[in-house]
């Protein structure tokens, strides 16, 4: 049994200023909590009797529910027998060295989905550092959570003024960005270490970061020349990137 002020708390999390405020997010679904669960404990785990903890960790308020009241606090359309709180993680002291490690950086993404995906892909690449300007979208939304499928557990986001950031590096660090004046991905010769710049859904790379690139990249399309489709999607942009990085 659930009560209606536990309802109403955890659907309150889905505004960041509430998760903010109560310094908590929301995880749906066996992979994504079961993920989560492997680095830190729940503050609170909602299931039903379809999905059972190996063990619930001391401190852990557990709730059995039925798939009806589950459906009353879940944020998917089709609930998947488990949904948890957990705390939000402690913010670094200090911002990810781009020295010895790929970083992305992400500049203005909003959409959600992008980000959590973007996420996902950078733990598939083994980047586990990732920079967000301010007006980036908060990767503790519970849609950027369900789209990272349990990444968020491995990748580490920092929210910060991204061109402060940029300008502190090493002067030696390369800073890429994909841009449509680039120079083939392809052919241009690509670090291990240093940051890789993605921006805005619409609007690309801001000016005062695009200002600070080192390496101006671009994604061919194929064949050259061909009436195409005027941009990608930054979060298959960001795969493509990654990928050509890592073939290296």
């Amino acid at each position: 049994m659930i009560s209606k002020a536990k309802i109403k708390y955890i659907r309150s999390l889905e505004l960041k200023k509430h998760r903010n405020a109560e310094n908590v997010f929301v995880a749906e679904g066996p992979k994504v909590v079961g993920d989560l669960m492997t680095i830190a404990a729940p503050t609170l785990l909602i299931h039903t009797a379809h999905w059972m903890p190996v063990a619930v960790p001391p401190g852990t308020e557990e709730l059995l529910v039925s798939d009806d009241e589950l459906r009353k606090v879940s944020f998917l359309q089709h609930p998947q027998d488990v949904l948890a709180v957990f705390s939000l993680p402690t913010p670094s002291a200090t911002l990810p060295d781009a020295s010895h490690a790929l970083i992305l950086a992400l500049d203005g993404v909003q959409d959600p989905g992008n980000l959590g995906t973007i996420i996902r892909i950078a733990d598939w690449f083994g980047i586990e550092q990732i920079v967000c300007s301010p007006d980036t979208a908060d990767a503790y939304n519970p849609k950027v959570i369900q789209a990272t499928m349990g990444s968020i557990a491995r990748v580490s986001v920092t929210y910060t003024d991204l061109a402060q950031y940029l300008t502190t590096l090493p002067a030696d660090t390369p800073i890429y960005g994909t841009l449509l004046d680039g120079d083939s991905i392809y052919t241009t010769p690509l670090t291990a270490h240093g940051i890789i710049v993605m921006g805005n859904e619409g609007k690309g790379i801001s000016t005062p970061i695009r200002r600070l690139i080192t390496h101006r990249l671009l994604i061919p399309n194929y064949p050259v020349g061909h009436p195409t489709t005027d941009s990608l999607n930054v979060a298959i942009a960001t795969a493509i990137t990654c990928s050509e990085f890592r073939r290296r």
